[in-house]
């Protein structure tokens, strides 16, 4: 998970994530206020370090996919190593702490919504793929509202071969689960409470079986495609076409809510440092408050978030030796890496 080679054992990486990622801005600020201050001029608000961390952010992330371009061209030209020495498998893993998965919601007909903020609590920054569920196992309400679980008394699962992986979508509400286990013939455990109410409307999709990649294709191509029964979209090669954030979907049988799942790259939350105001003093860093949000970025990027930081903080109070210092640093530490 991290760009500069990688570990073994991916659960030692989380143990360090979790430890030391989780003050990172407050380590962040500190730095550059450190700096800043060599002449007791430099001091920065929070509000203005969260805007400048928001951007310098932003730039690290979107660099994130052209250096990974560098390193696909250089192991292409035989100029990068393997095994420790790959760093385009660490730029992979960076770029993937960013992947989701989420189902799409249905604007009605073959309509759906791209991932949101408002549907899925992300906005996406590139769609990789977007997968149709084609075979239904089975259709019913539930009878039961017990946490973590679909029961339906009129149902024998065994029997209809659910296995762990299909998915179920709570029509009534909109929202899906997958299956991790099955406690009854007629119950099944879920990976999230989507069932608060007996009587909800449900639909089981095979997860395995049957599930499609639909493929991006033009306005003009999705014309010339549906002309022809030859090349008409059909569940099994399905398409859609997107325009802002709409995605419709070919052929028209797919309109339901849980029908259509997309894997996509979000963008980083926007980081907030979050503070105590003290009488007479500095504000102090408080990381319990609601809005607090930490980088999402490896912790070997924080030198280079610091030297962005300090650019744009430079700028702003009119420090040329802030920005050229910090301008410096990044050009070196670029020039390392490649």
């Amino acid at each position: 998970m991290r760009k500069k080679g990688g570990f073994k054992d991916p659960s030692f990486f989380l143990c360090i994530f979790v430890e030391r990622f989780l003050q990172m801005i407050n380590s962040v600020r500190n730095t550059v206020l450190s700096i800043l201050n060599k002449n007791n001029y430099g001091y920065i608000s929070p509000a203005d370090f969260n805007l400048y961390a928001k951007q310098a952010q932003l730039d690290i992330f979107e660099d994130y996919f052209y250096q990974y371009n560098y390193q696909v061209n250089a192991e292409n030209a035989r100029r990068s190593g393997t095994g420790l020495a790959d760093i385009k498998k660490g730029y992979e893993e960076v770029i993937n702490l960013f992947s989701r998965i989420d189902f799409l919601s249905s604007l009605g007909g073959q309509s759906f919504s791209a991932p949101t903020e408002t549907t899925t609590g992300f906005d996406y920054y590139l769609l990789n793929n977007i997968f149709i569920y084609t075979i239904t196992i089975a259709t019913g309400q539930n009878t039961s509202a017990l946490a973590n679980q679909l029961e339906d008394n009129t149902k024998n699962f065994n029997a209809l071969g659910v296995k762990v992986g299909d998915v179920v979508v709570n029509t009534t509400t909109n929202t899906s689960a997958q299956v991790i286990g099955i406690a009854l013939p007629d119950t099944l455990i879920l990976d999230a409470d989507i069932f608060t109410v007996v009587g909800q409307d449900y639909i089981l999709y095979d997860g395995q079986r049957g599930v499609n990649e639909a493929e991006k294709v033009t306005n003009n191509k999705i014309l010339m495609l549906n002309s022809s029964l030859l090349t008409t979209p059909t569940e099994m090669f399905p398409a859609y076409t997107e325009n802002g954030d709409i995605l419709t979907l070919y052929p028209n049988s797919i309109t339901s809510f849980g029908q259509v799942r997309c894997q996509y790259i979000r963008y980083p939350a926007d980081p907030q440092w979050t503070y105590v105001q003290l009488l007479g003093g500095e504000p102090s860093f408080d990381q319990s408050q609601p809005d607090f949000q930490d980088f999402e970025l490896p912790l070997d990027d924080e030198p280079t978030l610091i030297n962005k930081i300090l650019q744009y903080a430079g700028m702003s109070i009119r420090e040329i030796q802030a920005v050229q210092f910090a301008q410096s640093e990044e050009n070196i530490e670029t020039q390392s890496e490649k």
